[in-house]
């Protein structure tokens, strides 16, 4: 297992189509991204290579492991693990409108990590 950086930059309502390598496979997913003006975060919407929603409005916060991973509970629809980490060890724990792509990254790998640490 070994994690992608998602190529994601703080260019509001931006929408990037990326191919990643998920449990074995390529999955192509479109993931769109919004800066939460009132709430200060970034949220993130995933639809699959035809376009249909998959997820929607995931907060984009960092976190220790395994809790830091952003699509833990959705594990299920086989897309693979993310987390959002600080690359650039600001002070604040998650990006703020001008922070994604730069201080923090984007993370994706498998679904495997989790099933065979039994965290």
């Amino acid at each position: 297992m070994s994690s992608q950086i998602v190529p994601v930059n703080s260019n509001p309502n931006s929408t990037i189509i990326v191919n990643l390598g998920v449990n074995g496979a390529t999955l192509t997913l479109q993931l769109s991204f919004h800066y939460n003006e009132i709430a200060q975060y970034w949220e993130m919407t995933i639809n699959d290579s035809s376009g249909n929603l998959v997820l929607a409005s995931i907060p984009l916060i960092t976190g220790d492991d395994p809790a830091g991973n952003i699509l833990r509970q959705y594990e299920y629809l086989g897309i693979g693990s993310a987390t959002v980490v600080n690359a650039g060890q600001v002070p604040n724990d998650y990006p703020n409108n001008t922070q994604l792509g730069g201080p923090f990254q984007l993370l994706w790998w498998d679904n495997s990590y989790y099933s065979e640490t039994g965290a």
